[in-house]
């Protein structure tokens, strides 16, 4: 199915629609990094050594109104191992907040500062329209984004 959307996307782009960076908005919405992250998943594996867990198989997290899926997403916690510091999802990951989704191969969210860095073959959209490029930062605090990376986009007029 995603080689569908990106097939889709490819076709559609016009060839002038090229650029090296660009800002949008992300999630229509602010969201609050400070509340409670909640993950589903079939399999945990704890590593209490290095303080991390590893979620596999179906793997949903969410956190507000910010849901995030990949087959396997691994917890960083903090030094003193009460506060979650990073998840790094791989696998091929989906971000959605608000009306707003994006795929991509793989997925870092540090928790402290609220920012979402997504690499490898990303696809944003955003109602009709739709972007692709290499890497697409979020802040979901502010929620706004940055695409990079060769960035391709379709834009539909406002009618």
């Amino acid at each position: 199915m995603r080689f569908l959307h990106l097939l889709v996307v490819a076709i559609l782009l016009p060839i002038g629609a090229h650029a090296q960076g660009l800002n949008l908005a992300f999630g229509g919405i602010k969201q609050d990094t400070s509340q409670p992250v909640e993950v589903t998943a079939d399999n945990l594996s704890v590593d209490q050594q290095n303080g991390t867990a590893v979620f596999s198989g179906n793997v949903l997290v969410g956190q507000g109104d910010m849901r995030l899926a990949a087959p396997r997403v691994l917890v960083v916690y903090a030094e003193d191992r009460g506060k979650i510091q990073r998840l790094e999802a791989t696998g091929g990951v989906t971000l959605v907040s608000g009306p707003d989704a994006a795929e991509a191969e793989r997925a870092d969210y540090n928790i402290d500062n609220g920012q979402v860095v997504l690499k490898g073959n990303v696809l944003l959209t955003q109602g009709q329209n739709a972007m692709t490029g290499n890497q697409l930062s979020v802040d979901l605090k502010t929620g706004t984004a940055q695409m990079g990376g060769r960035v391709k986009t379709i834009l539909q007029p406002q009618e």
